[in-house]
């Protein structure tokens, strides 16, 4: 007897004027041209979690959050290329290496480093060390929440956000096993359990916990531990948001991801109709290529 295949779950991003669609080896961008064609790109990767390295904890989140900015940044890259029309422009591996390091740099500097600067002086005011550390890290989360709120006045992230949503309902319709048009699409809400943004909350959290327990060492040992500590954060938080799907439906744990969908309404917009035809493309592209490779493979009998 045949055995069945566990359907494949997708996952995606927005980009300008487009979105990203990623199946386990295969990532699609479609984006809206200036001549308004739906303009598409796919690419095959070998993800170094498809072996045993996906049974690491720890270490497989430093490799899924390394992959996940490199696709990003590649996905980034080419829609910036196809909405100037130079579409069929390659993306450089060099520039895609330098796109992350510097994403990496900017991110450890704005939400790690400078929370410390900004509230080292406040041990006194407020009556502790680790009243300070505390501190720090409500600083953090709240820099992260007025930075979504602030770049989403800007009409071209409005655009990315309703792009963002056009994702999240494309992927509603697909996991419900509907056809995959606008009018199936549209009736899903813009926010999805598995989005990436919660993503950012466990990162802001975790870290708050971990500098708590490492408590308050000289203000030249905090900065070097805020820097070094990030991979490992980024990977529990990976770790954590891995247990969603498995759990999702206990009560006990709704009120835990619900910031998640909370959050989301900052980072997503109603989308229209030619927004949601992208993102169908991107999913569409996507998915033939998962299953023509899936086809190629031997079934198990």
């Amino acid at each position: 007897m045949k055995m069945e295949r566990p359907k494949a779950r997708y996952g995606g991003q927005a980009v300008i004027e487009g979105v990203m669609m990623r199946a386990p080896s295969h990532m699609a961008v479609a984006v809206r041209a200036p001549d308004n064609r739906i303009v598409t790109m796919s690419y095959h990767f070998e993800s170094a979690l498809a072996g045993r390295l996906r049974d690491v904890p720890i270490l497989r989140g430093v490799v899924a959050l390394y992959e996940t900015l490199t696709l990003g940044v590649r996905a980034l890259t080419w829609s910036s290329l196809a909405g100037a029309g130079k579409e069929d422009e390659p993306v450089d591996d060099a520039q895609i290496a330098s796109g992350v390091a510097l994403m990496v740099a900017i991110v450890t500097a704005i939400f790690f480093v400078t929370p410390v600067l900004l509230t080292a002086w406040t041990s006194r005011l407020v009556g502790s060390e680790y009243g300070e550390v505390l501190l720090e890290g409500m600083v953090r989360l709240v820099m992260l929440l007025g930075y979504i709120a602030l770049i989403g006045r800007s009409p071209q992230i409005h655009r990315v956000f309703a792009y963002h949503a056009a994702e999240h309902r494309t992927i509603h319709a697909y996991e419900h096993e509907l056809p995959l048009t606008v009018e199936n699409v549209r009736q899903f809400p813009n926010a999805h359990p598995r989005c990436g943004t919660a993503f950012l909350l466990i990162v802001m959290v975790l870290a708050m916990v971990v500098f708590l327990l490492l408590g308050a060492p000289p203000l030249w040992l905090r900065l070097v531990s805020r820097v070094a500590l990030v991979p490992a954060i980024a990977a529990l938080a990976y770790e954590v948001l891995r247990l969603g799907p498995r759990f999702e439906t206990l009560p006990v744990l709704g009120w835990i991801y619900r910031p998640n969908l909370w959050l989301q309404s900052f980072t997503t917009r109603d989308p229209d109709d030619a927004q949601i035809e992208v993102a169908i493309r991107a999913l569409e592209a996507v998915s033939s290529e998962q299953h023509a490779l899936e086809a190629e493979r031997p079934r198990l009998t």
